[in-house]
């Protein structure tokens, strides 16, 4: 399997024309948009895209034929040929995706939302080594870029940050990376660097697999649950930032009064300094998970499939509004597969709201909502209850999917609740697990 990781070192601040380059690439592209957008009919008509791609570079040369209507090489001279495909095929991708929403859009005779096309997009150049980009010399923090300084395109040398070349150095020595794109971020300019790694994921039988079942919540950032195919729990983690939170809620209150006094169009730096302490948050929240996953020697982290549909409503909108799920299983998925683990989903409905033991629903403490009470009277965390229904739920599909289907229907026959999916828990799977073990010696 192949996994693509980027990092982004911040190009410290020099008098180099950044500005400059970034202008009249963003023009290019939106010359060669608007063009593209008319002799589309044209270009669609090629089947093969390479032979597209190279039609449409032959209207940037100036010819007899096309002088009327297209001098892009009078308009841009000297533009290095790299970074001229590279507008080139970021033109007909935009005018590509435009004429398909088009026929979306009219296919489903919609009267409003009318498709749009876009001539810029935020376009950033790709620096092609060799010839756009350059390495400094060997543990140096610098590098040599082909700019645009408003009459020619010249080789300047641009300081690279330390800590992000350290952190290049440390973890990526002797991988190659890709052409480096610029981006621009928080009023600072980055070179996006890309790295492509080979990596072999566990092939593990389901009875001989290890799983970490992770119930992510907002009270207790994520719960894991160490755990074998027969219901052996060898491991649980309760993974929790209470410094990065404190902070994250100190900055919301900072908001709402700094809005009852000035108003809501003010804040929008003080929210932009909020969404990066969440995303912080989110990556830090990842990075134990799959640590914790690691030491663990598990095979395969599990998570729940998460949808939330509608209006968010409650005292707890905000919070609701600025949980980062899909995020955080987003990037667990990234670094797990980094480290050869698998990654897998089951159904939500009922995994806090089922005790494990099988004693039916529990009653949420109102003082404490991390906490429940069972129907036996028996007191526990409701996110660690949660995640052994988590685990339990991926172990009773991965062992009766193979199962022919009179073996099966067996085994359901005796364990009536694993027919439904969405009312399993880890009671169900330690006398699933005992019922196989008595067929299997009959």
């Amino acid at each position: 399997m192949q996994t693509v990781s980027s990092y982004g070192v911040e190009l410290r601040k020099q008098n180099i024309p950044l500005r400059q380059t970034l202008g009249i690439y963003r023009s290019a592209v939106r010359y060669l948009t608007e063009i593209y957008g008319q002799v589309w009919k044209t270009l669609a008509g090629i089947p093969d895209a390479k032979r597209r791609f190279n039609a449409a570079e032959h209207l940037v040369h100036t010819t007899k034929k096309n002088v009327a209507r297209f001098d892009f090489d009078s308009r841009y001279p000297k533009m290095p040929s790299y970074l001229r495909r590279a507008a080139i095929q970021h033109a007909l991708g935009s005018v590509s995706s435009y004429e398909s929403r088009m026929r979306l859009w009219e296919k489903a005779s919609e009267k409003s939302g009318r498709p749009r096309l876009v001539y810029e997009n935020h376009a950033m150049p790709v620096f092609y080594r060799d010839v756009m980009y350059r390495e400094g010399a060997e543990g140096k923090d610098d590098a040599y870029l082909k700019l645009y300084d408003g009459h020619d395109w010249k080789w300047f040398c641009v300081r690279l940050s330390h800590t992000d070349m350290e952190y290049l150095r440390k973890n990526w020595y002797g991988r190659k990376a890709s052409a480096p794109t610029m981006e621009r971020r928080h009023r600072k300019y980055f070179l996006r660097f890309s790295y492509t790694e080979e990596t072999v994921l566990t092939k593990t039988s389901v009875k001989d697999q290890i799983i970490c079942s992770v119930d992510l919540g907002i009270n207790t950032d994520a719960v894991c649950t160490v755990m074998q195919s027969d219901g052996t729990v060898l491991g649980r983690r309760f993974v929790n930032f209470p410094g990065e939170k404190d902070r994250l809620y100190r900055t919301l209150g900072r908001i709402r009064r700094f809005q009852r006094a000035h108003g809501s169009a003010q804040s929008r730096g003080r929210w932009a300094y909020t969404k990066r302490l969440n995303i912080e948050l989110g990556r830090k929240i990842a990075g134990a998970i799959v640590n914790y996953a690691e030491e663990s020697h598990a095979d395969l982290i599990v998570f729940e499939h998460l949808e939330m549909h509608g209006k968010i409503s409650g005292k707890k909108k905000q919070k609701l509004h600025l949980w980062r799920k899909q995020d955080i299983q987003k990037r667990c998925g990234h670094k797990a597969h980094r480290k050869g683990m698998r990654i897998s989903h089951v159904c939500a409905w009922n995994t806090s709201r089922l005790a494990y033991d099988g004693s039916g629903q529990v009653s949420r403490d109102p003082q404490n909502h991390s906490l429940c009470t069972f129907r036996t009277g028996k007191r526990y965390h409701c996110d660690l209850s949660a995640s052994y229904n988590i685990g339990a739920r991926y172990f009773i599909r991965e062992l009766l999917k193979p199962l022919p289907e009179t073996e099966r229907s067996l085994l359901e026959a005796k364990v009536p609740s694993v027919k439904r999916r969405t009312s399993c828990v880890y009671a169900d799977l330690k006398e699933l697990y005992l019922q196989m073990e008595v067929l299997q010696a009959a």
